[in-house]
Formats: C-alpha cells, structure tokens, sequence
C-alpha cells in the first residue's frame, strides 16, 4: 500500500480560476487518491496530508496529537535549527492539556448555546443599524466593509467589553496581522500595538470591573498575562472567521441566485443554510496537528515527532461523507461538517458565529431583494491564500432603488 501512496510536495494553495468557493483543485485531486497522503515539509522534512472526513475527524478527537506550538512543522517555511517557543500564556489553541483546558473552562459557560441565543436581540439591532447606513448611502456598496466585518467585530468587543471609541483601531489592528499579505515588519507592529493595547484593557478591567467576559474573568486566578492572551485569541476568532464567512457567504449566494432565492421564500432553511455555508466554504482551511507517539492511522504508522496537516475544505467536501460535496444545497440535511473543528479544540465560539449568521444572511437578503455583484464574479478580489482564513478582501455590490 505504502508504494501506491500518492506524495504531495507543497501545501497547494491556489483555487481554480472561476471557482472561488472550492478547494486548491491538487487537494481535491489528493482526496481522489485517498483520504491520507504523504507530504514533505519545507527541509524534506517528511510529514502527512489528511484529506478525507473520518480522518481528519479522527485525530482531532485522538489526545495523541498534539496542538502545541513548539511541536509543529510550518508548510512554507523551513525551521531546521530554529527554536520555536510555545503559545504565550493564555493563547490556548495551541496547547494540548492540561494548559488547554486551563483557559477554556473558564470560558465555556459563557459561551453556552443559551447565552448566545440570549444576544440575538443585540446582534438583531446591529445589523439592521448597519444595513440602514447601506440602504441610506445607496448603490454600490461594499459590504465586507459595510456588512460583514462590522457586525461582528462590535459583538465580539462588546462581549469582552473594549470600548466603542477603540472598536475602529483595534479592527484594523486585527486585520493587519491576520489578512495574510502585510510585511513582517508591519504584521509585528499591528501584533505589538495590540499585545499593548489588551494589556492596557486588562489592567482597567481588573481596577474597573464592568458587565463583559473580560470583567467576569477577574474573579479567577489568572494572571493578566494569562487574560491578555485568552483575549487576543477571542477577538481575532470573534471577528477575523465570522467576518469572513459573512462576506464570502454573501459572495456564494449571489453566485448562486436559486439559492438566494430559496431562502428568502423559506426562512424556516436558516438552520440548515447557515450550516450548508459553513460546510462548503470552510474559511478555516487547514489546521496541523504533532504525533506525541507512533500512531496507526489510514493504514499507515504516523511516527512520533510527525506533523499532519489536516486540510477542512476537502474534509467537508469528502463524497464519502456528503452527497454531491461539491454543490451548494441550503436545504442539505446531512450535517455534522468540520467548520468549526471537533474534539477539545473545537471552536468556542461556534454559537456566537451562527446567531450573527442566522441573523444577518437573512436579513441582508430580505432588505435588498434585488442584490447582486457590481462586478462579474471574477473580478471579486479574494483574500491572500497565505491567511490563515479564506474570504473575499472586497464586495461591490448594487440593487434597484
């Protein structure tokens, strides 16, 4: 078997021209050959590319791979002899446990599925706040800037309290160090100001309590630093993933006007289309994973020290799993995608990303029936494949006054 094993070399990043919403076509050609193949890191380091559902699914959930930091190989960059330090105290997506779980229980129950329903109101107001300023402006618009990254980013600040006045900074703070095609010298700048900025907010909410996530997190044992951390990894998930999916969510629907269609004569599909986006867009392409042991997996011996990529874009779209995984279907009933992870690591704030969802595709299409692109569809500009989240840098859209 190991003879027949199809090798990949580098992790494909393009997207075929004219189709933005699938995966590299070489990644969906490795899914053909199997759900594992083989992949040589930067140094020939060898390593392993997972590509089918039940495997990805499998080692997000097996405790035997590690997310911790300093284990891991980097797909485009080779650190023979370079050290590589662990995650910073409180950013705890790269940690396995018992640190990992430090972090995040404190978190979980103010992430439940009942407080986050709780913020429908709010999220409800925000939008419609937003999609006033659009319609009031007029035709053309662009709704990354005007739609999809705001609502999410003044939830997720509101949560854990930052103040509105900073909202506008701390946005472009975020966007600089996570949209993928800044200099380094830059990216570490936008990550310093922020790193000063959370401290600076941490220390006022432990002298000032107030009615966030943040404040509720003082009456724990941890340490500023600890909090500075935790909340830099909830505000650019909160903001960075969701805005994303918003915008190329958007993009995918006017790309595919049956669909729209659809669902603005059926708001009982909400449910279902908001996790049919979720499944055929995966934002979050690609996660990594360390083997701490020697771990059989597809038929083959994952060696201790061996990092595995884990591509979601072709886990969702796996026709072993999902009927025809290619065509978006918001009325597809077989769930339980990968969008959001699975296992211990499994994204915290999932609820939170689809009430925001659930609310604001909705009403998005309802205010402008009419809505369609102000470009042809390959002029949209898509965000860097060097982010770590796919989506759409802009949005030009029009509609009938």
């Amino acid at each position: 078997m190991s003879e027949s094993l199809h090798t990949v070399t580098t992790l494909p990043t393009a997207r075929r021209p004219g189709c933005p919403f699938d995966p590299p076509g070489e990644l969906v050609d490795a899914r053909r050959h199997g759900p594992i193949s083989r992949y040589t890191f930067p140094g020939g380091v060898p390593g392993w590319l997972i590509t089918g559902y039940d495997l990805v699914r499998s080692v997000l959930a097996d405790q035997r791979f590690s997310s911790r930091k300093e284990l891991m190989r980097h797909p485009a960059i080779d650190i023979a002899g370079m050290e590589i330090p662990p995650a910073p105290p409180g950013e705890f997506l790269l940690m396995d446990e018992p640190r990992h779980g430090r972090y995040r229980k404190p978190l979980v129950g103010r992430f439940t599925v009942r407080r986050m329903r709780q913020l429908t109101e709010r999220v409800e107001q925000i939008t419609a706040d937003h999609l006033d300023a659009v319609e009031k402006a007029g035709p053309p618009a662009d709704l990354v800037t005007a739609f999809a990254k705001p609502i999410p980013s003044i939830v997720i600040c509101e949560l854990l309290g930052v103040p509105y006045e900073d909202r506008g900074r701390f946005q472009r703070q975020i966007d600089t160090f996570l949209g993928g095609e800044t200099s380094d010298e830059d990216l570490i700048a936008a990550y310093t100001a922020t790193q000063q900025y959370l401290a600076e907010l941490v220390a006022a909410k432990r002298a000032n309590p107030t009615d966030d996530v943040l404040s509720d997190l003082m009456d724990t044992d941890l340490t500023d630093e600890e909090l500075r951390g935790m909340a830099l990894i909830l505000l650019a998930a909160g903001f960075d993933t969701t805005a994303n999916m918003l915008a190329l969510g958007t993009f995918a629907l006017l790309s595919h006007p049956a669909q729209a269609a659809a669902w603005r004569a059926d708001p009982g599909l909400t449910d279902r289309a908001v996790e049919e986006l979720l499944r055929y867009l995966s934002v979050a392409k690609t996660f990594m994973r360390t083997a701490l042991e020697d771990v059989e997996l597809g038929g083959q011996t994952i060696e201790a020290g061996t990092t595995v990529i884990l591509s979601y874009n072709t886990a969702n779209r796996d026709p072993e799993r999902f009927s025809d995984p290619h065509v978006l279907d918001l009325r597809r009933e077989n769930g339980g995608h990968l969008a959001f992870g699975h296992g211990i690591h499994q994204c915290l704030g999932q609820q939170l990303a689809r009430v925001e969802m659930r609310v604001a595709f909705p009403a998005l299409l309802d205010r402008f029936p009419t809505l369609r692109l102000a470009v042809p569809a390959e002029e949209v500009e898509l965000r860097p494949e060097t982010a770590d989240i796919y989506g759409v840098k802009s949005l030009p859209v029009t509609w009938d006054v």
